[in-house]
């Protein structure tokens, strides 16, 4: 029988499908959360919650977040009733206070309420609308103060012209002045009249009384001067300027009675007005101090309080101050207003940047608008929003609130905490899982650790590798927030250094050996006579050791440097003796490494005329001593030559007394002769230079010989049908003569000449041999400087390549580089018929030249010029007697310049020419 827990488990298990019995956490994760997917009761969630979480919290985590969220959303429910009432107790009053209203959001937002569900939208909708009414009211009260100061100007403005111009006027006044009394009482008629700010009603109610006074006196003024101008003997009207105008008509003279002078104002004590002087100073000064500085809100500030200060003090100070006090309170007003629109302008520029966090793409005929996309990602979307919202507080900071825009920026900015909003849970469910994921893996570091006291068949090895591949999934296993890695990562080390702690002991045995090796190393390498085989063995040992136990890579290598320091130090000692021994250079080698060390500074310059000349000085110090070597061993191989000769004519003579035949004395001279010296020929054949030996048999001894020769042995001819007497033409050595190969009858006689000398003859005798460090000091300087030579070659020539294609392009023919930068691949008459070709006017097509200097040059033609290039081969195929590209090149190239300037063909001539002037 079983419990009822496990029977209760086995029907979750079934129910959340396989939740339970899913071998590990992040299974069990994946599944709950496919089970949450669909919309099971809460009272399954909570049953499956309390089951699961005793076994697996991290998998229960998604439960219990559904779970509060649910909680939350019943708390909301209560919390959005109560505002919901608060809300309609506000729109209920007959005086709405703005600033109740505003209040109503903003606590309602701190509190917890929906303000996005209903009905709390609802009514957050009513209250902006009954806000945005109240505001548009009071917009309107004031723009009829100014219309009604604009109608009073005009009036008085008609008092200063002529009564019949002011009688003109009159109809356009008598229709706008009543259409403004209309308009003013609609604004007083208002149902969101109750709720305007105090201080709106009265200001309207003056400009209505102003403009109904200066009304009445200007029509009162008006029926006068007509009545006067219809009977002289009517009353003139009190307006100065009209009366003069009737007085004029009656002919009566002007009244001259001039206007009384302006009262002078009443003399005020000097204390006194020095007192109200600086008092409204300091204010005046204080407000053209934030004017300049563009502070709105302290601005008003500060016009505020000189216009207190002018009424108090107004009567005591002069009349400059007080046009002073007047222009900087207009400048206050001014930019008061200047502020405002420019708040406005920002805060627009905000919405708009903030509605345009979504793209909204347009509908097809007859079909919904497609949903918006967000533009951004969530991370993106959330530094996005709160950089918005803090530029809308700054703006806030210079301006007046504008209550309508910051309902649209509000609106726009919720709609895309939507997509932040789906981020963040995507972070957090991920977040989890990362965590499931790093808590198995440290269970299964320890589990290992646990199985894997010791290597398998002492592999440190494979040991080692096992616990970096645990790393390398650590560091893969997803990120973590700060505080969950904070809480995980004591954890990770503390498994890791117990499954590695074999590895330790080993690798700190490995290291004991590993020093005891270099103690060993250095003292073979302090020895004095160094033991090879010691040495070798060593190395063996330390190779074995470092199969066997792995090290850290740079503790690895800090061992193995001090390990070979004193080997090293050994064989590089042993090599300074051995070099030292054979380091006594000769006068030759001193003056090569001179020489070697001058043709590097001058390639250091990186002049070729110097690099030359050092080169030209090297060769001479190389050949110098060689020299003077050939001249000491002729001189020596000249007196033993001249003993030889002495001889072999003596032996001559006596063989031709005996024996008359000519031929026999002559190989017997010549046998007497090699066998008299024969100390000379090994010599001769050692020095390389060859001799011919005079086959005909002197008559008589020649006591001084007047050109001595060297005496070689020389082997008579024994091919078929030669003479084996005569010597053997001297040929060259190699694998062919003047006359073609050699027959099969004489390889093994070319063979033997090949070993005293065959291809080697003819090579120059370059004097003793050099020392090591003069040899590589003069190869390695002689490289360098090639090297040199070659870039400097190849950067003369792209420079005078380029030249020439600028000369081309501005038609200039002086401007062609000389023969010396164009190269020995072009002649005089060619550089000649370039200028001339640059020189004139282009004319002609150069389509054809261009593809016969590709064809000489060898370069690719562009791919719409490949079927006119092939035409053109196989036309020159069939002209086979003609020159060909390769021959009339300089002549294409001038066709080509005598054309006109394009980029394209100068590109197509510079590749063939890059080639060609090489």
């Amino acid at each position: 029988m079983s419990s009822p827990k496990t029977a209760d488990a086995a029907n979750l298990d079934a129910l959340t499908g396989g939740a339970f019995s899913a071998p590990t956490s992040g299974e069990r994760a994946a599944r709950v959360r496919e089970w949450m997917a669909t919309n099971p009761s809460p009272e399954q969630m909570h049953e499956v919650f309390r089951e699961l979480s005793a076994r697996d919290k991290g998998a229960a985590r998604p439960l219990r977040e559904k779970l509060d969220e649910i909680k939350r959303a019943k708390g909301q429910e209560a919390i959005a009733a109560e505002w919901a009432e608060k809300a309609r107790g506000l729109l209920a009053q007959p005086r709405l206070n703005i600033a109740d209203a505003l209040a109503w959001q903003r606590d309602a937002a701190k509190a917890g309420a929906p303000l996005s569900r209903e009905p709390l939208a609802g009514f957050k909708t009513q209250l902006a609308e009954r806000i945005k009414g109240i505001e548009d009211l009071q917009t309107r009260v004031q723009v009829q103060r100014e219309a009604a100061v604009l109608l009073a100007q005009r009036i008085e403005v008609l008092s200063t012209k002529s009564w019949k111009d002011a009688q003109a006027a009159a109809e356009a006044l008598r229709a706008d002045v009543p259409e403004w009394q209309a308009q003013a009482q609609a604004l007083v008629e208002d149902a969101n009249w109750a709720s305007v700010d105090t201080k709106f009603p009265p200001l309207l109610e003056a400009s209505r009384s102003q403009l109904q006074v200066v009304w009445d006196a200007f029509q009162s003024a008006l029926a006068l001067a007509t009545a006067a101008a219809e009977d002289p003997g009517a009353p003139l009207p009190p307006v100065p300027v009209w009366a003069d105008e009737l007085r004029q008509a009656r002919g009566l003279p002007p009244d001259g009675a001039a206007a009384a002078p302006k009262a002078p104002k009443p003399r005020v004590d000097p204390e006194l007005r020095a007192k109200a002087t600086q008092a409204v100073g300091e204010v005046l000064a204080k407000l053209e101090q934030e004017i300049a500085q563009g502070h709105g809100k302290a601005s008003a500030g500060a016009a505020a309080a000189l216009r207190n200060a002018l009424k108090e003090h107004g009567k005591l100070i002069d009349d400059k101050l007080e046009q002073q006090v007047h222009a900087a309170l207009g400048a206050a007003t001014e930019l008061e207003g200047w502020q405002r629109w420019r708040a406005d302008q920002l805060r627009q520029e905000l919405v708009a940047q903030a509605e345009g966090l979504f793209e909204r793409p347009a509908a097809k005929e007859g079909e919904e608008p497609p949903p918006p996309k967000p533009k951004y990602g969530g991370r993106k979307m959330q530094e996005t929003l709160r950089q918005l919202r803090d530029q809308w507080k700054q703006v806030d900071q210079g301006g007046p609130p504008n209550h309508a825009l910051w309902k649209r920026f509000d609106e726009a900015c919720n709609e895309a905490h939507k997509v932040v909003a789906e981020w963040l849970d995507k972070v957090k469910a991920e977040a989890a899982e990362h965590r499931a994921k790093r808590l198995a893996l440290i269970e299964e570091v320890k589990a290992w650790a646990a199985a894997h006291a010791q290597p398998e068949g002492g592999d440190w090895k494979a040991f080692n590798r096992a616990l970096h591949q645990f790393s390398d999934r650590w560091r893969d296993a997803g990120h973590l927030s700060e505080k969950a890695f904070a809480e995980l990562q004591p954890q990770w080390k503390a498994a890791m250094a117990a499954a590695s702690a074999p590895l330790d002991a080993a690798q700190k045995a490995s290291i004991d050996r590993r020093n005891a090796m270099i103690e060993e190393a250095t003292a073979l390498g302090a020895a004095p006579q160094l033991r090879i085989d010691a040495v070798r063995s060593l190395q063996q040992r330390w190779q074995a050791e470092a199969q066997a136990v792995p090290l850290d890579r740079k503790h690895e290598q800090k061992l193995w440097d001090a390990f070979r320091k004193p080997i090293d130090d050994a064989f590089n000692r042993k090599t300074a003796e051995r070099e030292k021994a054979a380091s006594a250079m000769s006068e030759r080698d001193r003056a090569v490494l001179e020489a070697s060390k001058a043709l590097d500074a001058a390639t250091a310059q990186g002049d070729a005329q110097k690099i030359r000349t050092a080169m030209a000085a090297l060769e001479q110090a190389l050949r110098a001593q060689s020299k003077a070597a050939d001249d000491k061993a002729r001189a020596d191989a000249g007196g033993a030559t001249g003993a030889g000769a002495i001889g072999a004519g003596a032996t001559g003579a006596g063989a031709a007394g005996a024996d008359a035949a000519g031929a026999n004395s002559t190989a017997a001279g010549a046998q007497d002769a090699a066998a008299a010296a024969p100390g000379d020929a090994p010599s001769s054949e050692a020095e390389g230079a060859p001799a011919e030996v005079t086959a005909e048999a002197a008559p008589a001894p020649t006591p001084a010989p007047p050109a001595p020769k060297k005496v070689v042995a020389v082997r008579g001819d024994d091919r078929p049908g030669m003479k084996k007497a005569e010597p053997a033409p001297m040929g060259r050595g190699g694998k062919f003569d003047r006359k073609g190969p050699p027959g099969r009858g004489d390889r093994r006689d070319d063979r033997g000449d090949a070993r005293r000398g065959g291809r080697f003859d003819d090579r120059e005798d370059r004097g003793p041999r050099l020392g090591d460090t003069a040899f590589r000091a003069q190869r390695e300087a002689l490289e360098h400087a090639q090297s040199a030579l070659r870039k400097l070659a190849a950067q003369a020539h792209g420079e005078a390549l380029t030249q020439l294609m600028a000369a081309w392009e501005q038609r200039a023919g002086d401007k062609v580089p000389s023969q010396g930068e164009l190269g020995k691949g072009v002649s005089p008459q060619v550089r000649g018929a370039w200028v001339q070709a640059i020189g004139a006017a282009p004319s002609g097509d150069a389509s054809d030249a261009l593809l016969r200097l590709e064809i000489a040059a060898d370069v690719p033609t562009p791919a719409e010029q490949l079927s006119a290039r092939r035409q053109m081969q196989l036309v020159l195929l069939t002209r086979r007697n003609e020159p060909g590209p390769q021959q009339t090149w300089g002549q294409d190239a001038a066709k080509v310049f005598a054309s006109a300037h394009d980029a394209q063909s100068a590109r197509r001539v510079q590749n063939a020419l890059k080639v060609l002037l090489r």
